[in-house]
């Protein structure tokens, strides 16, 4: 049981606008160490520079798009068991079996509510106090 203000998480979407609802929702459920890059090679340098116990990353970007992220995160043991989970705009099984083959822990469809996203990251982290 985790407080909300202890979990940093990056945020990793090449849309400022979904960034911006992400911060607001993860602030709403008491998350405030944010922060926030716009692609997925911009996330890995983050982490390596600075880990963080939950990515929410997007699928869909450019330069590394977010299972190529999900598989780099996984690759180098320094932050490899980061939680990450999965935001995307498709509900495609086939991506969800792959994010899940590379060890994705949970999967969020957009659009999404602070209350689903809230339930995904307790789903991760157990009942946040």
């Amino acid at each position: 049981m985790p407080a909300p203000s202890a979990i940093k998480t990056l945020i990793v979407d090449d849309q400022q606008t979904m960034r911006s609802l992400v911060r607001t929702s993860l602030h709403a459920i008491g998350i405030t160490q944010t922060r926030e890059v716009p692609d997925g090679e911009d996330a890995l340098r983050a982490l390596l520079a600075q880990p963080a116990q939950l990515v929410i990353t997007d699928f869909n970007m450019p330069k590394l798009d977010g299972l190529g992220l999900l598989r780099a995160i996984r690759a180098h043991p320094p932050i490899a068991k980061t939680a990450v989970i999965m935001l995307t705009g498709r509900a495609d099984r086939d991506l969800v079996q792959r994010a899940v083959q590379f060890g994705v822990n949970n999967y969020l469809v957009k659009p999404f509510t602070t209350q689903t996203l809230k339930e995904k990251i307790e789903a991760v982290f157990g009942p946040l106090t």
